[in-house]
């Protein structure tokens, strides 16, 4: 059995291995032999993984100036040894996470088969199986392949930074900090503790109510007349969008290297596309953008770098948009059959069309759909009847009403 240190040392020496074969495989891009090749390397780091936090567990890493009793040179042989072995796994999960944004991306882009069977991008790991599958591209895609070959696929973030130029760094840093704030703080609920009477007795109950909600109503329904309350605490949101900071370092890398000049606008409307043309379901199956969050309730100030030059933009211009397409979405909840002709893509850009003044034009250039498409989503839209409880303005659906008499009957009979 092999030791620790040896069992190190071979993980370092697969990475470089790794990061070497990587570079290669960019060089004549082929989306099949790559996924192979990524989920062979994939195999290999999770056994790594496995092992290694087996063996490290929660050994927390050295850091500062030894004190009196570290000063004994054993003591600070052994913190030392810790130290690299917590480096080695950090650089291990960086590499994993790289190879899985890789897999993800590809699948996002391509559909592979073999004959009519669809086959999971994960599942390609027979080399000789690979003349027998069939890769098609797909019409609607999220993220960009441009940024594969830039991931960090051997894990050693800051050594390939180190190598880049000054532009390259700084936009590193802007978006690590972007992807690192922890949003501004939005009120969403209300805990309040109400003491009523009930069969002559004095009872306590604690609630949690919607911020907007009408408290002495909602009450009254529940406790009827008899009742006192008091404000316990408001129930706020906050906390960073993508909670995983090996995913942060693979993108943070991969955009600033392939977009010097501007790696946070792309990125920005690289995860404002994201939301808009998936579904909340779908978002917790995607792992393009490793435990980012399926939905949001807060400002992010990353979100309206793709909104600046908007006439009517304020800050928190984009956030805004994201929050109203994932409230909207839970409006939906069990009224998806009444509009199962529209898929989610073009779903997310009826709703966007709905909350903002952008015209199909400008929304088929921001989420990449087609615009004949879109068109004719919305007019679906309107025969459903839905825009009508869902937007508070209604107007802009009007020009996509039906015209004839019996198409407008037809209309009055869906919405009651």
């Amino acid at each position: 059995m092999t030791t620790t240190e040896e069992l190190i040392a071979q993980i370092n020496r697969a990475l470089d291995d790794i990061k070497i074969n990587m570079s290669r495989l960019f060089e004549n891009f082929d989306p099949l032999y790559l996924a192979f090749n990524l989920n062979r390397n994939l195999t290999i780091l999770k056994d790594f993984e496995d092992e290694l936090s087996r063996r490290v567990g929660d050994t927390h890493s050295y850091t500062g100036a030894p004190s009196k009793r570290e000063r004994d040179p054993h003591i600070r042989r052994i913190f030392l040894r810790n130290h690299y072995r917590m480096l080695t796994l950090e650089r291990l999960r960086t590499a994993i996470t790289g190879h899985k944004i890789a897999l993800a991306t590809i699948a996002s882009h391509y559909t592979f088969y073999r004959g009519k069977k669809e086959v999971d991008v994960r599942n390609i790991t027979n080399k000789k199986e690979l003349e027998e599958l069939k890769v098609v591209e797909k019409p609607i895609k999220l993220g960009r392949l441009e940024i594969l070959p830039y991931l960090a696929y051997s894990g050693d973030v800051l050594k390939i930074l180190g190598q880049q130029d000054n532009k390259v760094r700084d936009t590193f840093k802007e978006i690590k900090a972007k992807l690192k704030e922890k949003g501004q703080v939005r009120k969403k609920g209300i805990r309040i503790e109400v003491e009523y009477w009930q069969g002559g007795r004095l009872k306590k109950e604690r609630l949690e109510l919607p911020i907007d909600a009408d408290i002495d109503s909602e009450l009254r329904k529940r406790f009827g007349k008899k009742y006192r309350w008091r404000v316990l605490s408001y129930v706020k949101t906050k906390g960073v969008l993508i909670n995983s900071h090996y995913t942060v370092d693979n993108i943070a890398l991969a955009y600033a290297s392939c977009y010097p000049s501007k790696g946070v606008e792309f990125l920005a409307l690289d995860f404002f596309r994201y939301y808009y043309i998936t579904s909340e379901k779908e978002r917790e199956a995607i792992s393009i953008y490793p435990q980012m969050k399926p939905c949001i309730d807060c400002h992010y100030s990353i979100f309206d770098a793709p909104f600046m030059n908007e006439p009517e933009f304020r800050t928190g211009f984009g956030s805004m948009l994201i929050i109203k397409k994932c409230e909207i979405e839970k409006l939906l909840s069990g009224k998806r059959s009444e509009i199962s002709n529209i898929p989610n893509y073009l779903l997310g850009g009826v709703v966007l069309y709905g909350i903002s003044s952008f015209d199909e034009k400008k929304i088929s250039n921001l989420l990449g759909i087609d615009e004949n498409d879109l068109r004719e989503a919305i007019e679906k839209f309107v025969l459903s009847g839905l825009h009508m409880s869902l937007f508070e303005d209604t107007s802009k659906f009007e020009r996509f009403m039906p015209k004839s008499d019996k198409a407008k009957q037809f209309l009055e009979l869906l919405q009651g």
